[in-house]
């Protein structure tokens, strides 16, 4: 058996498993390419930030999910954004999984865990499935990341377009046709961290 065979077993193995995983009470799971990351709950801050976006994107328009898996064709990842948006009409079956063909945008509201995979990780991954607009709200440096245009494959995916406003400062965002209000994002404490783009 060559390699991309033993790969291809692994992956699958991997999987199904995965489809099966029950987390324990209390812990959100994601699969990340190849890794299943176990994360705990999140800060009320980080609660407010996902509501206050999900409000402001039209419900008569927009399904508006939180923590919805995702899959992806070319991936080995089931990751589960803190917001998917998806156009009314798309993916009306049932399932545990969402499309990535089928979503706008995905938001993730940084935490002091997620930093790194959120600005990095998830930013590959998010760009290999060509979704088209993916939103980091960071309330540790008060301010709103979007990425649009995606390109590329695997982890060399990115995105093309970064635009970047503090809190207080709306953000347009035109794949849903909405300029968000950030006003009310709430703040946490600023901590020491990699610098990010």
């Amino acid at each position: 058996m060559d390699g991309r065979a033993v790969t291809a077993m692994h992956d699958r193995a991997l999987d199904e498993y995965f489809a099966e995983f029950e987390p324990p009470e209390g812990l959100r799971a994601e699969l990340l390419r190849r890794e299943i990351l176990l994360t705990g709950g999140t800060d009320i801050v980080h609660n407010r930030i996902v509501s206050d976006v999900t409000a402001q994107i039209p419900h008569d328009r927009w399904h508006r999910f939180a923590t919805q898996h995702l899959s992806f064709p070319e991936e080995l990842s089931k990751p589960q954004p803190d917001l998917v948006v998806l156009e009314r009409g798309r993916c009306e079956g049932s399932g545990w999984l969402v499309a990535a063909s089928d979503v706008t945008l995905l938001l993730e509201v940084v935490s002091l865990r997620s930093a790194d995979r959120d600005y990095g990780l998830k930013r590959s991954i998010y760009a290999a499935g060509s979704i088209p607009a993916y939103l980091i709200v960071d309330p540790y440096d008060a301010r709103c990341v979007l990425l649009t245009e995606p390109d590329g494959t695997g982890e060399e995916a990115d995105y093309e377009v970064q635009r970047t406003v503090s809190f207080g400062v709306p953000l347009r965002i035109d794949a849903l046709g909405i300029k968000l209000d950030t006003s009310r994002f709430g703040t946490l404490p600023a901590v020491t961290r990699p610098r990010r783009p």
